[in-house]
């Protein structure tokens, strides 16, 4: 599981992510967690206020990474 949630997610509170993060490790399931610092919550819908361009960029160049590792079809752009 890839999980991409901005640190300033009102719906989604940072607790919880930490929460989900410590027993994804527990439970040793192939899972990353990142953090984007001051993003809130749809900060990769560039249709809504909440956009931000960069957390979404990295975002998605994360996304394209873990699923490069994991994929055994053609490649992704």
């Amino acid at each position: 599981m890839l999980g991409l949630y901005g640190t300033e997610d009102s719906g989604i509170p940072l607790d919880s992510v930490h929460q989900m993060r410590s027993r994804l490790i527990a439970a040793e399931q192939d899972s990353q967690i990142i953090l984007f610092p001051g993003a809130p919550h749809g900060f990769h819908a560039d249709y809504r206020g909440s956009y931000r361009a960069l957390a979404a960029s990295e975002g998605w160049r994360q996304l394209l990474q873990w699923f490069r590792a994991r994929a055994d079809g053609p490649p992704l752009t």
